[in-house]
């Protein structure tokens, strides 16, 4: 199994090159870059986990969303289910290679700011952010993407969830939401989960009992959508794609 999975990433990384997903990548990581740069350094402080936060979310929901409808249109998955690779391996496969090209997305991003900025960052803890958020994230992209029967269906299910989730963790970022019983209570939003474990990876953020909960929250929770969903459902989505 080590084997056939890493193949399947490798070709799941090349399928991403193929879609030019690399590419628009390293394009809006120059984007940001650029805009970023001549930020002041107290806005700086704060944008720059903003960015981190929507570049291993919302990204990541179009990245792997994108790649599935190609995947649709191509009949990629009617290739894949005659090979001998179980369902478990596919799906590992596209959350792996996303996470995979999601870190080197960040990375881009990071390396500006140490290098030019002089930002301060734990990068044991960014690292750990941005792999659970990615994680998290392509899974739920994986799922909506059961849901859509095209590209125009699966980006108004993506953007109808960006606006769902964006809108109270934007509330609560601007004070307009206050108090830490809507802290918590708004942690069950998987953005804002994500968002609290990214944060601990920028010196001056402090780790709270927020952080393991987000953390634990976004791991467990993706465990069990993957267990009782993702995969049990992943059978139906590529038979109802193979034409069969």
């Amino acid at each position: 199994m080590p084997n056939r999975l890493w193949i399947l990433v490798k070709g799941e990384l090349q399928r991403l090159n193929k879609y030019n997903m690399t590419s628009v990548s390293i394009l809006v990581a120059f984007i940001w870059g650029v805009m970023l740069f001549f930020v002041n350094a107290d806005i700086l402080a704060t944008l720059l986990p903003i960015v981190i936060l929507l570049d291993a979310t919302m990204m990541s929901l179009m990245y792997v969303g994108s790649v599935m409808y190609f995947e649709k249109s191509e009949f990629t998955i009617s290739t894949m289910l005659v090979t001998p690779v179980s369902n478990s391996e596919l799906l590992l496969s596209k959350l792996l290679a996303n996470t995979v090209h999601n870190i080197f997305s960040s990375a881009l991003l990071i390396a500006v700011f140490v290098l030019i900025k002089d930002v301060q960052i734990h990068y044991f803890l960014i690292t750990i952010g941005i792999i659970v958020a990615t994680l998290t994230h392509t899974l739920i992209g994986i799922v909506m993407a059961y849901f859509s029967k095209d590209f125009t269906g699966a980006l108004m299910i993506v953007m109808t969830f960006s606006l769902t989730m964006m809108t109270p963790y934007t509330l609560l970022m601007l004070n307009i939401i206050q108090g830490e019983f809507w802290e918590i209570i708004l942690l069950l939003n998987p953005i804002q989960a994500a968002s609290e474990i990214i944060n601990a990876g920028f010196v001056g953020f402090q780790i709270t009992y927020k952080y393991y909960l987000s953390l634990g929250y976004l791991v467990f929770g993706s465990i069990i959508l993957y267990i009782f969903y993702a995969l049990p459902k992943f059978q139906d989505y590529a038979v109802k794609n193979s034409g069969v």
